[in-house]
């Protein structure tokens, strides 16, 4: 098999994956999260933990906000691709009542996370995510995997992988919650 060939194979292959994880995480979603109508059943969970100064926080602490909860990592490379985007995101919506929240999933926890989020002039807050709210909000199949939640708490929208995929889809959601 030549060079090409197995560049070609390779993006089929990643193609695959992404296509696959999309569908899953759209038929998986709960219906309420996939239409956007808000249900009881999908009310975002209540959580305490820490944010990088080790403050401890709560999911409630955002109540009446719009929030895009971002699970990450300092390792994960389409994580890392998409906080830019983040970034521009907080700028665009802050000032009307919307905030990104970036939950990272890093063992290391703040000593790893704080001089990347520094580096990278993140101007949304991060929190030090485990396992326990992880499977808050349902499990993560992996990351980036984020959440979109209405000022009312309820979960609208999961979205699976990098969120630039889904850019029109996020944007339109968040004017829409807004």
């Amino acid at each position: 098999m030549s060079s090409g060939q197995k560049t070609i194979l390779g993006l089929l292959l990643v193609a695959g994956l992404v296509g696959g994880a999309y569908w899953y995480g759209r038929r998986s979603a709960p219906r309420a999260a996939r239409s956007g109508t808000a249900a009881s059943a999908n009310r975002a969970p209540e959580f305490k933990i820490k944010d990088l100064e080790g403050r401890e926080v709560r999911m409630s602490d955002l109540e009446g906000k719009v929030v895009l909860v971002n699970f990450w990592a300092t390792w994960c490379k389409p994580c890392t691709i998409e906080i830019p985007w983040l970034i521009e995101l907080q700028k665009k919506y802050g000032e009307k009542g919307f905030t990104v929240v970036g939950i990272a999933m890093d063992e290391e926890g703040a000593k790893v996370v704080a001089p990347y989020a520094q580096q990278a002039k993140v101007n949304y807050p991060i929190w030090i995510g485990d396992e326990e709210v992880a499977t808050k909000f349902g499990g993560i199949l992996g990351i980036p995997t984020s959440f979109l939640i209405s000022k009312n708490g309820q979960i609208v929208e999961r979205y699976l992988g990098i969120l630039l995929a889904y850019e029109d889809q996020v944007n339109e959601q968040i004017a829409k919650q807004l």
